[in-house]
């Protein structure tokens, strides 16, 4: 007996219509109060950072990282579409890559494709 998973996730929005329509049109995830994502199975990260820490802005109180396949497909999507992506070197290790990109009211969601 215990917890098995991460059954949603819910937060605030100024327009929770538009936001959900971006993360269905943007990042395919079925978004929205009546909607159900059934997800592969895998990895996740459950980490509490220091409140002053510098890795995602201070003014976010939590950062949504996602698993992704084809990152640099996706990523070029995004730009095309005039979403900025952010690399950094440094966002490439034996983890795997990462990206980051910022929902329409600031949120910062990391996309990350696994090594290999």
């Amino acid at each position: 007996m215990g917890v098995t998973g991460i059954g949603g996730i819910f937060f605030r929005s100024s327009d929770p219509d538009a936001r959900a329509a971006w993360y269905r049109e943007h990042l395919g995830i079925p978004a929205g109060a009546e909607s159900v994502w059934e997800q592969e199975s895998g990895m996740t990260v459950f980490a509490p950072f220091p409140a002053d820490s510098a890795y995602f802005d201070a003014a976010q109180p939590f950062m949504l990282n996602l698993r992704v396949t084809g990152l640099d497909e996706l990523a070029g999507r995004l730009e095309a579409a005039g979403i900025p992506v952010e690399r950094r070197a440094e966002w490439e290790s034996e983890y795997g890559r990462f990206v980051r990109i910022h929902d329409p009211e600031g949120l910062p969601i990391e996309l990350w494709e696994l090594p290999g």
